[in-house]
């Protein structure tokens, strides 16, 4: 039974979760590093934004659907889906949220998280 099980790698992970926003358009990208932060809930949080409703929808969706075409992972737990306006994807450890602009700047994870090692992803020139 265990021979078909892998072990995902957590770079894997995050490298599919990031093509999967990407796919969708999703702007700043930002991957804060919890590890070092005692207590976190995870290793690693994955920051995001979408320009509407419809958008955040859009993208939890391709994010879901690639992470399962390219290594059969399915999240721990959606939340927010009724909404749309912040979605939640736990994949335990990594945590994906896709906001809606306006509610991630009230929200400002970011800075509550100010301790944490934090990557911005370049956006892909949007005329390409």
């Amino acid at each position: 039974m265990l021979e078909n099980t892998k072990l995902l790698s957590t770079d894997t992970l995050i490298t599919n979760i990031i093509e999967g926003i990407d796919n969708l358009k999703g702007e700043k990208i930002n991957i804060i590093d919890l590890r070092k932060i005692d207590n976190s809930v995870c290793k690693y949080f994955i920051i995001c934004s979408g320009n509407s409703n419809t958008h955040v929808k859009s993208i939890s969706n391709s994010i879901q659907k690639h992470v399962w075409k390219e290594t059969n992972e399915n999240p721990w737990h959606v939340e927010g889906e009724e909404r749309c306006d912040w979605i939640l994807i736990d994949y335990v450890d990594i945590a994906v949220h896709i906001f809606k602009k306006e509610t991630r700047i009230f929200y400002d994870l970011e800075s509550l998280w100010g301790d944490a090692k934090q990557i911005l992803i370049e956006e892909k020139n949007k005329n390409d």
